[in-house]
């Protein structure tokens, strides 16, 4: 036996099954809380002139296909001191008819589009609007082919009656779409999701998407905005916000604040997608990466000395797995036992269960349809490995952009939509 091999294969395997253990234990201690804190707030009598403006941040880019739709659901919103502005940056398409003609519709909704005549990009689009046009005190973030539900702005405002806090993540749901592609980003969605339970119980989230994404506006001030010159600027403004420290400027996941958005639809887009999403992540992590070991009243230790560490270790560990699981293969070959193999399987597919069961946002019914897809999850999460791995194998292709944020982009272009209806399920 390849000693060395072995217990690297050891140590690999202590360290995923660590991680699912906190991920697990961490979820259920934040159900607790949440249940905890729901309870509270019915009991609390919230004076509705109380409630902060919201202003909703949409950047638009050729988005015909959806655009309704999302003003529809905002529109539909439990909480009516809402200002909508919508981006709408130099679109070839109807989005901008579409746009006037939904403010004719509705006089009363309270949408202001802004038609810039040149192409800013979205970030620098939603700075402007938010420097320009926003008068809430929060300010939420949202993307075109999105739909809220109705109730998750009223949610998202309540989290901030904690003053620490500065930053709330949403719950973000994909849209049903029935192909492997498809199939695969849910689940994962659903997963990565759940373990954002566990980052906000232990104080140490510091990734917060752009979909419904709400923050003070008080931090926006201050922190300057969304960088214009990163992939991901949505990751590098949730950094920016922790770096002034996590214990008194707190990011939190919002498990009802609920919003659906659509997957990507070919495997060549997902593969664009990852790619920027890695880039991004590792270029911000690399840009903060002295805070890694702080010890000090401003961070969690969880921050400082595992979620920033593992940040690194986590894509390490990802480019060694096709190597553990050909030494997996090997071993069972070799030894002529699939115990090895089994139990990566079992471990992985109860995983998935303990996802889906415990979801607060899925009927009986639609769990149950969710469990069948368990025993074969197995073997389509690989595929998400691989794209993965070739998405870290291009970035280090290219360590200039890597240890150097890029340079700012005056185009973006959105991904292909479809327009389906969401199912909050």
């Amino acid at each position: 036996m390849n000693y060395p091999a072995f217990y690297l294969f050891i140590i690999v395997g202590m360290i995923n099954t660590i991680h699912l253990g906190l991920y697990i234990g961490g979820a259920n201690m934040y159900d607790v809380w949440q249940f905890r804190r729901q309870k509270a707030l019915r009991r609390a009598k919230r004076s509705h002139g109380k409630r902060p403006l919201v202003s909703v941040i949409v950047p638009a880019h050729n988005e015909e296909l959806v655009i309704e739709r999302c003003m529809d659901s905002i529109r539909r919103s439990t909480t009516r001191k809402i200002e909508v502005i919508v981006h709408n940056d130099r679109s070839t398409d109807a989005t901008r008819r579409i746009l006037a003609a939904y403010q004719r519709r509705y006089p009363k909704f309270n949408l202001r589009v802004v038609n810039r005549r040149h192409q800013a990009g979205k970030a620098d689009g939603v700075n402007y609007c938010i420097q320009r046009y926003a008068k809430g005190e929060l300010v939420m973030m949202l993307d075109a082919d999105c739909i809220l539900r109705p109730d998750a702005i009223k949610n998202a405002i309540a989290y901030f009656d904690d003053p620490r806090v500065q930053g709330v993540a949403a719950n973000v749901r994909l849209m049903d779409k029935r192909s492997v592609l498809g199939v695969l980003q849910k689940f994962e969605h659903m997963i990565g999701y759940r373990s954002k339970k566990f980052y906000t119980m232990a104080n140490c989230e510091f990734i917060v998407g752009g979909v419904a994404s709400t923050y003070r506006r008080s931090i926006l001030d201050q922190v300057g905005y969304y960088d214009t010159d990163t992939v991901t600027e949505d990751i590098g403004l949730s950094m920016k916000i922790v770096a002034l420290g996590n214990r008194q400027h707190r990011i939190v996941y919002g498990v009802d604040v609920v919003a659906s958005t659509e997957s990507v639809h070919s495997m060549r887009a997902l593969l664009r997608q990852r790619y920027r999403w890695k880039l991004g992540s590792l270029q911000t992590t690399i840009r903060y990466a002295g805070l890694i070991g702080r010890v000090n009243r401003a961070y969690s230790p969880m921050l400082t000395l595992y979620r920033l560490p593992m940040a690194f270790v986590g894509e390490l560990l990802l480019l060694m797995q096709p190597l553990m699981l050909s030494y997996i293969l090997y071993l069972s070959w070799h030894y002529r036992t699939v115990g090895l193999f089994l139990g990566a399987y079992a471990t992985i597919t109860m995983y998935v269960l303990l996802v889906v069961w415990p979801d607060e946002h899925s009927s009986v019914r639609r769990k149950i349809a969710m469990s069948l897809y368990a025993p074969v999850l197995y073997f389509v999460f690989y595929i998400m490995d691989a794209v993965q791995v070739i998405s870290i194998i291009r970035c280090l292709l290219h360590p200039k952009a890597l240890a150097r944020r890029v340079q700012h982009a005056s185009t973006w272009v959105s991904p292909e939509r479809v327009g389906q209806e969401a199912l909050f399920t």
